[in-house]
């Protein structure tokens, strides 16, 4: 058992009075996560594991992270999001609460460049002086640069990538996890995703992943997957860009600005059998890396799902309607599907 005290913080986002039934759905199952993640900390030795649960609002990750350190003083820390890792095991849990009660400062992440879980030794003197952060995804690269500690990973373990970020990753998952969601809503992705694992097991077929899309991700793809693959890897440093970069851009999204959303499945019949789409990625092209600009998380989710009829935004209810009447079968989604969430979507859970 670690020696240290630890604290885990599960962040948990609340839907605000105004969410539709997609987003309550998705908040619903990731705070029976968190609570599966309470007794899991608490069976690998954290000696305090709370869920910090409240209304969204514009506070930085950052300034909500340093206010609770203030507040608790913890020698050693673990903080993650309500959806993260879903997959995570006992002895995963156990190493990230080892890590944070070692006694030299020092980290672990799930992964440096998208953390969704991270493990902090002597966590209130480390995080003194942390800055306003916009994104957990941001801390790692904080922690290695201004505060000088060493900052490991385990990014070879594809499983703790996953988070559950819309009601797609529900799908993904399957059993209890995608019954929060009502059976209607669900049967239009089921079938595009059971019509794309068919693709992807033609040798004869070709497959286009389009967006933030990793290394790994393709290694498997050439590895497991019988079908060809097209990858068009663009805006993997979306979520960590700083002022004064270049805006978003995508090679599909210059194509839609040009032809409309409409032409969606008119140019992925050209370039593919079968196609997983990060939206993401054209919504920051379109609209900048500010997801306060976008369409609503309700509209994304129903996108994700293949619902355009449940889209009020004209560009986005155009786009998924595209992707729906494609030629061949095209799933949207977000950083997830086109990363870790690649495995569950082709039926794969290695």
């Amino acid at each position: 058992m670690p020696a240290g005290d630890v604290t885990v913080l599960i962040l948990h986002p609340e839907p605000g009075p105004a969410a539709g039934p997609l987003v309550l759905a998705v908040a619903a199952a990731r705070a029976a996560l968190a609570e599966r993640h309470v007794a899991g900390f608490r069976a690998a030795g954290a000696t305090d594991v709370r869920v910090v649960a409240g209304p969204p609002d514009d506070t930085p990750f950052g300034a909500r992270l340093r206010g609770l350190v203030r507040q608790l003083t913890p020698d050693g820390l673990v903080v993650l999001g309500s959806g993260a890792v879903p997959l995570t095991t006992a002895a995963d849990r156990l190493e990230f609460v080892r890590a944070a009660a070692q006694s030299p400062p020092g980290a672990l992440v799930n992964n440096r460049y998208s953390a969704d879980i991270v493990a902090i030794s002597r966590a209130t003197e480390v995080l003194a002086e942390l800055p306003d952060l916009p994104t957990d995804n941001a801390l790692p690269r904080w922690l290695a640069e201004a505060a000088g500690i060493t900052v490991d990973d385990l990014r070879g373990r594809w499983r703790l990538a996953l988070d559950i970020d819309g009601p797609l990753e529900l799908v993904l998952l399957g059993g209890r996890w995608a019954a929060v969601l009502d059976a209607p809503d669900r049967k239009v992705v089921v079938d595009a995703v059971t019509a794309v694992r068919a693709v992807a097991a033609d040798p004869r077929a070709e497959l286009l992943v389009a967006g933030r899309t990793s290394v790994a991700s393709l290694a498997w793809l050439e590895r497991g997957v019988a079908a060809r693959t097209r990858a068009l890897v663009e805006e993997r440093g979306l979520r960590t860009s700083v002022a004064g970069q270049r805006p978003p851009a995508a090679v599909l999204g210059l194509l839609l600005d040009r032809d409309g959303p409409a032409s969606l499945g008119r140019h992925l019949v050209r370039l593919a059998d079968a196609a997983v789409i990060d939206t993401r990625v054209l919504l920051a092209h379109r609209l900048g890396p500010d997801e306060r600009a976008w369409p609503s998380a309700e509209d994304r989710f129903a996108s994700d799902l293949l619902l355009p009829g449940q889209i009020p935004d004209p560009w986005l209810r155009e786009l998924t309607a595209a992707a729906l009447d494609a030629p061949i079968p095209a799933l949207l989604g977000g950083h997830t599907l086109v990363g870790p969430g690649l495995r569950l979507a082709l039926g794969s859970r290695t």
